[in-house]
């Protein structure tokens, strides 16, 4: 997706009108909107694996945050806590 924010950025109003002349006509104006339809389509679609991918990576986070302190826990619980924490 940034890969297209980049093109799209480094082209300007002349480059965009001689691309949605291409289109028009290799495409004819019946299948546009066909065409138009199938690319939202890929975009939401994206989007949704995109944002799964997001819910993952943030639920792998949690997870190893509550493994830390978890950790921590077991630590300062264990009765030799003490001993380690003098040795430091």
């Amino acid at each position: 997706m940034n890969l297209m924010m980049v093109l799209l950025g480094l082209m300007g109003g002349p480059e965009l009108i001689i691309v949605a002349l291409a289109i028009a006509v290799l495409f004819g104006g019946k299948r546009i909107p066909e065409l138009m339809k199938s690319i939202g389509s890929g975009v939401k679609e994206l989007k949704k694996v995109t944002d799964k991918n997001d819910i993952t990576k943030d639920i792998k986070e949690i997870s190893s945050g509550f493994n830390n302190l978890k950790t921590g826990i077991k630590d300062m619980t264990s009765p030799t806590s003490f001993l380690k924490r003098d040795k430091k």
